[in-house]
Parts: C-alpha cells; sequence; structure tokens
C-alpha cells in the first residue's frame, strides 16, 4: 500500500492542496491537443502479471487529474468500502519512460473508503462502479519546480483492476480453536485479556518456531499482506518484556514484508484470529547487536486480528 500511495500521492496532494475541501475543484478546460493526446492512448494486453504496451502521443499534458476506462472488464463491478486489488504501470508524461511497474509483483490493495473519497473523489469514483478486468488510464498534471527542487513531469497510471473483496472487519481479540502446544516451548498463560510469558527452562532455538495457541477461523495471512495484531515480545535469556503492544492501549498495523524475518516468516499461512507463539533465533530477529532491550533469541505472543 506504501509504494501504491507513493505513486499516487502526486494526484492526491494536487486535489487537497486548497484547504483541505472534500469538493472537487472546478473543472479546467483542456486544449483540444490535450484531449487528443490523452484519446490516443493505445494498449497492447500481456496478460495480468506483464505490464501492457503503452503508446500514445508525446508529450502528455493535463491541466487537471482525468480517468478513461481503456478496456472494460467482463467481472463484477467495485463497489464502495471493497478492496481493489490492482496492477499499476506508471509512465513519464513527457517521453514514455517507465517510472514504477507493479505488474510483475503481488496486487496493491486499495480500499475504498471514505479516506480515499475524501483525498481524491476522481480517484475514489474512477474504480467504484468499474467492471473487474478492466483497465483505466489516470494522467496526473505535472507541478512546477519548488524553491530548490525539479519539476515534476506528467505522469499516466495504467491500471488493471485484477479483483475486488470485502474488507474484512478487524477483531478484537482471537477467535478460534485453541490448541495445545508440544512441550519445551515458553509456556503462555493470560491475565485481564493480556498474554504473559514464562521462558523458564526454554533451550535456544535451533529453527523459527511458530506455534498455534488459538488456531483462527478466518482469511489465511499472505507475506504482501498488512496485518492487525496485538502481541508481547521478551527476550528467550531472561524473560524481559521489551515491547507489547497491550501496553500501549492499541493494536499494531504493519505490512509484514517489513519486519524481522521471524515474524515474515513465522505469520505468512497463518490464519486472522489466531493467537501465535514465535521462538526465533538471532538471526532471524536482530542479530548479535540487537535493537534497544531486544536481543539474542526472542520470543513473541501474536494476536492476529485482521489483514488485508
Amino acid at each position: 500500500m506504501r509504494r501504491l500511495l507513493a505513486i499516487l500521492l502526486p494526484a492526491l496532494l494536487l486535489l487537497t492542496a486548497c484547504g483541505g475541501s472534500t469538493a472537487e475543484p472546478e473543472p479546467t478546460s483542456k486544449s483540444a491537443g490535450e484531449t487528443a493526446k490523452f484519446d490516443s492512448l493505445k494498449l497492447t494486453e500481456n496478460g495480468d502479471k506483464k505490464a501492457p504496451g503503452v503508446e500514445f502521443t508525446k508529450p502528455l499534458e493535463v491541466a487537471e487529474p482525468t480517468v478513461k476506462v481503456v478496456t472494460e472488464g467482463d467481472g463484477d463491478r467495485v463497489k464502495a468500502n471493497q478492496i481493489a486489488n490492482i496492477s499499476i504501470l506508471a509512465l513519464n508524461g513527457t517521453d514514455g519512460s517507465t517510472l514504477e511497474d507493479t505488474f510483475a509483483s503481488e496486487p496493491e490493495p486499495l480500499e475504498l473508503n471514505e479516506e480515499l473519497k475524501t483525498g481524491s473523489e476522481v480517484i475514489y469514483n474512477a474504480f467504484v462502479g468499474a467492471k473487474v478486468g478492466s483497465t483505466l488510464a489516470l494522467a496526473v498534471p505535472g507541478q512546477a519546480a519548488a524553491a530548490g527542487g525539479e519539476a515534476q513531469p506528467t505522469q499516466l497510471l495504467v491500471i488493471k483492476v485484477l479483483s475486488a473483496s470485502d474488507v474484512t472487519p478487524v477483531l478484537e481479540k482471537p477467535e478460534g480453536e485453541t490448541v495445545t502446544p508440544p512441550a519445551g516451548l515458553p509456556t503462555v498463560t493470560e491475565k485481564d485479556g493480556v498474554p504473559e510469558i514464562s521462558v523458564e527452562g526454554v533451550a535456544a532455538p535451533t529453527a523459527l518456531v511458530s506455534q498455534d495457541l488459538i488456531k483462527g477461523n478466518g482469511a489465511t495471512v499472505k507475506e504482501s499482506d498488512t496485518l492487525t495484531v496485538n502481541y508481547v515480545g521478551v527476550n528467550l535469556v531472561g524473560g524481559t518484556k521489551f515491547d507489547s503492544s497491550f501496553d500501549r492501549g492499541e493494536p499494531a498495523s504493519f505490512p509484514l514484508t517489513g519486519v524481522i524475518k521471524g515474524w515474515t516468516q513465522g505469520l505468512a499461512g497463518k490464519t486472522v484470529g489466531s493467537r501465535v507463539l514465535l521462538v526465533i533465533p538471532k538471526d532471524l530477529a536482530y542479530g548479535d547487536a540487537g535493537q534497544g532491550e531486544a536481543k539474542g533469541d526472542l520470543v513473541f505472543v501474536v494476536d492476529i486480528l485482521g489483514a488485508k
């Protein structure tokens, strides 16, 4: 999602620059030349995992964010408050060079919520009502150079709508079937709804341990997901607690690709609603140097409350 927002940010900034108004800016008339250049766009489809070939008259310039449906899909129409899973090809409108290409990667999720609608009704309306399988084109005006900066050219975003899914509600606590872990692992009890971890007598791990304590009934977590979790972390040696979202009073959200390897490897494949015990060797955590009070082999209890 961060990568997607980085691509769309110029359009969002342009639309929210005037006082944060939720209203759309007054339409700016486009010259016949601008319209012709945008309408000249032609695509050569190469499947869902490869960006299409793109031809358009250069340089492309538009006075305001402009959207068109290049090819209409044959799937269901995307609805408000769903997540649209999309691939993006971002091109420099001046010379057609590629700025970003996500087609070969996992689809980017775009949540069609009120926050997006407030930030950019143009982008929101482009997706809501579009059919799955459609390819959209979004032309974003260039920006003049700020003091000491560089001018930004017009960007052309070619966006394929791959699928759409309903937003899964975030749970308040784990929900599922209780699992009895094997002997030899840290023991986990609960006090006032907060997990407490005892590491007494536990040997150093030779490999990552990812053990369900509660097996959730929700969707399977993918490595590309952004998770909402509650967690407690302690050092295996000494049992010192170094971090806890419970202590902060609210769950944490993060992309699973942006955390230590022990979390990425240990939580991918688990299910929403699960409580997972992770015993992580230091080479899959922060190494010999550690980070802050987290040192050596680490133990976490993670409640997976949501994934998107």
